[in-house]
């Protein structure tokens, strides 16, 4: 469908993209992964024709519509929220326009058998399909579905779009991508300003979509639920694997061991086979074979290893002085602005050593309880503070407000640090990916990745025993997250954390308050527990609301709601699980076999490193190595194969 061939992108002496070739079919679902200002965003851009390339070529076929979303964009200021979402149907008003002329036309000609008259019914029947999908359903209701799914509740579809923050904008723009129901979505960050369950609900979306998806995600979870495909862009190369992104980082590093095997086993038969050639160049009796040799090592296919990019972030948080046993409490707190309540009733105790997360809708309060902990705001009524000897270190959601776009990358450390740590200042920089001429770069030409690892970098300028991070891991990249991650969950301190990214809180946070309908309710456990209640918790409501809904509500009135609740529940389970055993059988078999091959191949290409390691004759190593080579491929295309029937 798309096809990018031999594309090169260079600027300044710096090549971003060398040589890259792939496609994209009907159906695709591909993740773009690497690491910040690996040419991501650039080739979606270079796919929308908004760039252009240094060399080689990108293929769109005419005709073929293109959903963008980019990271950031303009708004609309003028509109209510559901009228700047139903501009996503401009096509389609014009589609009726065309459809009205074209039939205008038709009822005034008499040239049936013409080829003029002959291509209008073939664009009129074009115009009647694309109005066909875009009008499903009334385009005001599609609206409001995609919108209320988005997060925003149906009261608030009427308020200006002006009254909302960037975040909801966003929302809305994104809204209006999918309004249009393109038949490629390109998709950049898409789920930065989205909630746990906006996040949820655009799984749903997107796994349903019939066109084909191109996606860039720093969100682990998201990737592996909605693609089957991921296209790694590394040091200028791309690196394409009909996985999702987990799976791919398994058959990656698999195939860096296997290739730096094959890799070395060859070089030991070339070293041998180019001595054999300097020993017996100038014997005539061994003439014949030093040709063959010669003739050999030009045919050889040489094995090259994949170079990787190892530059990753490394981060250790100083050790956390002792606070006291409460760290933060709240007691009957009213949260808000001015006489504005956004959330009421607070009574929460953060307990020292504890790593807690914020969750729920924006513009629930979570960064507004968060001021409460950083003394920016303070309680309408109630009590709320900080407790004994808390040292606390803060990082807002919005670094443009809280770093000077004036100051340099090191100038923003060099202003606050003091004592011994200005000695490691380079080195702190240098931990964080800031390298050479880097430290020099002015905090206003710094993407939102680099500008959120200056503001990590700012917190380790002083031990503090209380974290209160606010979206720290928007626009990092994985690598940069999963490091971070681990550097949470090895720090001794306590730890606050608003966040959407359910894959970075898994298995990080132990705590979870929720904020909902201007309350805050307090779940013990981590975020994969938390989920499951509240799918259980929609599932009931759902089952509650079913036997109202349909049949005689008296009848259904009287019925004992367990009973109902039950009856739902076991018929979907039923429905589920017959679904389930039909899929089973299917595939069973065929996961079986290649299982079985899997282990056959992986004995064979083990007895065959074994035998490389002990043979001295060039003539066998160049067998054993074909040999090798082909176990090697079959491999990989069976560990394709497992994957993908394994999804």
């Amino acid at each position: 469908m798309i096809s990018i061939n031999n594309v090169n992108v260079s600027f300044g002496g710096f090549t971003l993209l060398n040589d890259i070739n792939f496609h994209i079919t009907d159906n695709d679902r591909i993740g773009l992964v690497g690491k910040n200002g690996a040419g991501k965003s650039t080739l979606l851009k270079l796919i929308l024709g908004l760039n252009s390339p240094t060399s080689g070529k990108i293929m769109v076929p005419p005709g073929l519509t293109l959903g963008y979303l980019p990271q950031q964009m303009e708004h609309a200021k003028d509109k209510s929220v559901i009228d700047e979402a139903l501009t996503a149907f401009n096509e389609l008003f014009e589609l009726h326009a065309r459809i009205e002329k074209i039939n205008g036309e038709l009822a005034e000609r008499t040239d049936y058998d013409s080829p003029q008259y002959n291509n209008l019914i073939v664009k009129l029947n074009e115009y009647n399909d694309r109005v066909a999908i875009l009008e499903a359903e009334p385009v005001r209701s599609q609206a409001e579905k995609v919108l209320t799914g988005l997060g925003f509740k149906r009261n608030e579809l009427e308020r200006s779009t002006a009254t909302f923050s960037q975040g909801w904008n966003m929302r809305i723009e994104l809204a209006k991508v999918l309004l249009r129901k393109p038949d490629v979505l390109l998709l950049d960050e898409p789920t930065n300003h989205l909630d746990i369950e906006s996040i949820e609900w655009f799984e749903d979306y997107l796994k349903s979509f019939p066109g084909a998806i191109v996606l860039i995600s720093h969100d682990r979870k998201f990737l592996d639920n909605i693609t089957k495909r991921t296209v790694e862009i590394m040091l200028g190369k791309i690196y394409d694997y009909k996985v999702p992104y987990s799976k791919y980082k398994e058959l990656r590093a698999e195939r860096m061991q296997q290739q730096l095997a094959a890799y070395e086993n060859q070089q030991r038969m070339i070293e041998k086979t180019e001595e054999f050639i300097e020993r017996f160049r100038y014997k005539a009796t061994k003439s014949n074979q030093v040709q063959s040799r010669i003739k050999q090592l030009d045919k050889l296919e040489r094995i090259e290893v994949d170079i990787e990019d190892k530059s990753a972030l490394s981060v250790k948080f100083p050790p956390a002085p002792r606070s006291g046993q409460i760290v933060f409490s709240a007691k009957d707190a009213t949260i808000g602005y001015g006489t504005k309540v956004i959330i009421d009733g607070v009574n929460i105790s953060i307990e020292r050593g504890e790593k807690i997360a914020f969750v729920g809708r924006n513009g629930e309060g979570k960064t507004t309880l968060m001021r409460i902990i950083t003394k920016e705001l303070f309680p309408i009524d109630g009590e709320a503070g900080l407790g004994y000897n808390v040292d606390m270190g803060y990082f807002a959601q919005n670094q443009e407000d809280v770093l000077d776009k004036n100051d340099t990358v090191f100038d923003t450390l060099d202003k606050i640090a003091v004592g011994d740590i200005r000695t490691k200042l380079r080195d702190i920089l240098g931990a964080f990916l800031f390298r050479g001429e880097d430290i020099d770069k002015k905090v206003a030409v710094l993407s939102g990745g680099e500008r959120a690892r200056l503001a990590m970098a700012k917190l380790m300028l002083k031990p503090h025993n209380l974290l209160a991070l606010d979206e720290p891991t928007n626009h990092m990249d994985l690598i940069s997250k999963d490091i971070l991650k681990q550097a949470l969950k090895a720090y001794d301190g306590t730890l606050v954390i608003v966040s959407h990214d359910r894959d970075f809180l898994d298995g990080l946070v132990d705590k979870i308050y929720e904020f909902k309908d201007g309350k805050v309710k307090e779940h013990l456990g981590g975020v994969q527990d938390f989920l499951a209640r509240k799918r259980l918790e929609n599932l009931n409501e759902l089952e509650r609301k079913a036997p109202a809904a349909s049949g005689n509500p008296a009848v259904a009135a009287e019925k004992p709601a367990g009973k109902q609740e039950n009856k739902a529940q076991a018929q979907l389970t039923y429905q589920q699980m017959k679904e389930i055993e039909r899929e089973k059988s299917r595939l069973k078999k065929k996961i079986e076999q290649c299982e079985k091959r899997i282990e056959e191949l992986e004995g064979i290409i083990a007895a065959l490193e074994k035998e490389l390691c002990n043979v001295t004759a060039p003539d066998k190593i160049l067998e054993l190595t074909a040999k090798y080579d082909t176990a090697k491929r079959e491999l990989d295309e069976k560990m394709d194969e497992w994957a993908k029937l394994s999804e």
